[in-house]
């Protein structure tokens, strides 16, 4: 099947001829000749930007008690500022510069600065190990290096002897009485005046659609990371077609909480500054559930986990509430699921269970929304499947979730549901100037302006990418529907083989088993084995209530993953959530965890989806020992 989103004509990508497609059994009605479409760079629109929407709070970020606004023009002013003192240290058109930082008003400032000068920036995850860190910046060749903040300053300068190609550091929001023989950030751009602004603006106007303004490294589930290469044009394309629906107004607020390092929240926020939006910054996960009390913001997008762990919140509210307050939770949480066919999916609703909605969301589904700020009009969700249960009471509760799908090599938006177009569980239709088709082995394949132009310093990897006729292999399996939603099963590296030569999905299973009040996170095992299986982490907090209930105490997590009260009560959660599935799919044993997987140990990317084959030989051990205890057995136990 083919899909295609609507929109004017696209740049085609150049594609060698081979294997002929699959039939096209859907298409959209844009135009699909992209020879004429050219999208401008996105110094242009910055500056466009900058001129067409002066905001006197264009970046705003928490100083000590106070959120603390930088106005567009001072923005504008310390980024040419910067790209002034990048070309005195010797950086030119084609070079690479490195951005090692949280999400902080300086990202972008040194972002601009670097595309203004034609150069490419190679971003690096603020929380990077020593040893990737390295081989980022000496695989791309970068020539000057910038570290904000103070634990990224420290960990980049303990390893600048082992850095091949940086000739200069630069270090910001690091302590002043260090004298580690480095450029300070704050120096660099206090000297910037008009003649530098005017100096940026001429050379930003010499910059193409076609230089490269980024490489991005990705997380390497496994295997060596590669550096993606995207132009100007790939992420201008990616604005224009990715969020021309979303009717950004000067009152918005964005909210910037993913890693700027990763290109999902990097395009968001390009969203946000080239219409004018007010972007801020949050640079520590601990510090979001204040931000959003504080700066309430009016969009955001965020990660699947994000979302469970409000619905977790929820539930475990209801869990631990009380008397009458007990009782109207869990009505509420009842209409909500009555109420989700004609919220969610615009069916027709009786009307005993509108007037219920209605009195619910007076009462309760309002303290949901107000943990967001309560001004929540937008939120995003991408970088994995969301389950289907916890997106369908949100939605219904008042939060306005919309799915969407794409790759660090696709700028990242390829699918989006949107306002009038959205349907729950899928991850929306193709956005314009861009096709989507499914390759008959299940793989999605896409082409389109917003793809990638290689791997740096990679043609092999880059050959194996694309399809003989110039399609971008996902790597993830879906399904188009006739409206043309695309739904996403899984990674295709992540199908399990039992066996008996049964495929799984495990993230569909995993999807199910979060909704749980009592599970936390879940990974589902199985390949080459009998029979699926799970690593399980409970939910401690609503586990160890429960328990109470039952006058059960535990001294510690070992000894609550241990007790056959809490194997017993997952359980029976894995069977309830299960349930429907075929027998082959469902997991016949599990283990109980005593933590929950991190990205400190390896385990989770900077998106946070799981690193299954770092975690399965992180419990190798475990896992065996399932197994092994099945094979004592006549029978696979049924759970």
């Amino acid at each position: 099947m083919v899909c295609s989103g609507q929109g004017k004509k696209r740049r085609r990508q150049a594609a060698p001829t081979g294997r002929a497609p699959p039939p096209i059994a859907l298409r959209g009605e844009g135009a699909l000749d992209c020879s004429q479409m050219s999208y401008p760079p996105l110094t242009q629109r910055f500056l466009e930007a900058v001129d067409r929407w002066p905001n006197p709070r264009a970046q705003l970020f928490q100083v000590g008690d106070h959120w603390q606004a930088t106005s567009s023009a001072e923005l504008l002013r310390r980024v040419a500022a910067l790209a002034h003192a990048l070309v005195q240290l010797g950086v030119r058109a084609g070079d690479r510069v490195g951005l090692f930082s949280p999400n902080r008003p300086e990202w972008h400032v040194v972002d601009f600065a670097v595309l203004g000068l034609g150069a490419a920036d190679v971003p690096i995850y603020f929380n990077e190990s020593p040893d990737r860190l390295v081989y980022i910046l000496n695989h791309s060749g970068a020539k000057v290096v910038v570290a904000v903040g103070k634990e990224q300053a420290r960990r980049l300068l303990e390893c600048r002897s082992r850095l091949e190609a940086v000739e200069h550091i630069i270090v910001g929001a690091a302590p002043a009485e260090w004298d580690e023989n480095v450029q300070r950030l704050e120096q660099l751009i206090a000297a910037g005046g008009e003649t530098e602004v005017a100096d940026y603006r001429r050379r930003a106007a010499q910059v193409t659609p076609d230089h490269i303004a980024s490489i991005l490294y990705t997380s390497g589930t496994t295997g060596e990371p590669k550096g993606v290469m995207l132009t100007h044009s790939n992420f201008s394309s990616n604005v224009t077609d990715a969020c021309s629906h979303m009717q950004y107004t000067p009152e918005d607020v964005g909210l910037s909480v993913l890693p700027l390092s990763h290109v999902y929240e990097r395009l968001i926020d390009y969203g946000y500054l080239l219409h004018g939006v007010t972007v801020a910054y949050v640079d520590q996960v601990e510090r979001i559930t204040a931000a959003l009390l504080e700066v309430r913001p009016t969009l955001m997008a965020a990660v699947p986990r994000f979302f469970e762990k409000l619905y977790a919140g929820v539930m475990d509210k209801v869990e631990h509430s009380t008397g009458f307050r007990r009782r109207l939770a869990q009505w509420a949480v009842r209409v909500a699921r009555a109420a989700t066919p004609w919220r969610g999916y615009g069916q027709p609703g009786p009307l005993a269970v509108k007037l219920q909605w209605w009195l619910a969301d007076k009462l309760v589904y309002p303290q949901v929304r107000q943990a967001l700020g309560g001004r929540m009009r937008y939120m995003n969700s991408g970088a994995a499947p969301l389950a289907k249960g916890v997106l369908e009471f949100l939605w219904t509760a008042g939060v306005p979730i919309y799915q969407g799908y794409g790759l660090t090599e696709t700028s990242p938006v390829i699918c989006t549901n949107r306002p009038g177009a959205n349907k729950l569980g899928t991850v929306g239709q193709p956005i314009p100037n861009v096709e989507v088709r499914i390759a008959p082995d299940g793989e999605i394949e896409v082409r389109g302006p917003c793809v990638m132009q290689g791997y740096y310093q990679k043609p092999e990897a880059t050959r194996e990418a694309f399809t003989p006729d110039g399609w971008l292999k996902t790597g993830d399996l879906g399904h188009l529907d006739a409206d043309g939603y695309l739904s996403v099963t899984d990674r295709k590296k992540d199908l399990i083989k039992t066996a008996g030569g049964k495929f799984v999905a495990p993230q569909p299973i995993e999807n199910r088993l979060k909704t749980s009040p009592f599970i936390q996170n879940a990974v589902v095992l199985g390949d080459t084995h009998r029979f699926v299986s799970a690593l399980i982490v409970p939910n401690f907090a609503s586990v160890e209530a429960k328990a109470r209930e039952a006058g059960i105490a535990f001294a510690s997590r070992a000894e609550l993953a241990a007790h056959p009260f809490v194997r017993e009560l997952v359980g029976r959660e894995v069977s309830r959530l299960t349930d429907g599935l075929a027998q082959y799919e469902r997991p016949k044993r599990f283990a109980v965890l005593d933590h929950d997987f991190t990205f400190q140990d390896g385990q989770l990317t900077y998106t946070m989806k799981l690193k299954r084959r770092v975690i399965e030989e992180r419990y190798r051990e475990l896992i065996e020992k399932i197994y092994a205890e099945a094979e004592e057995t006549s029978a696979v136990p049924q759970t």
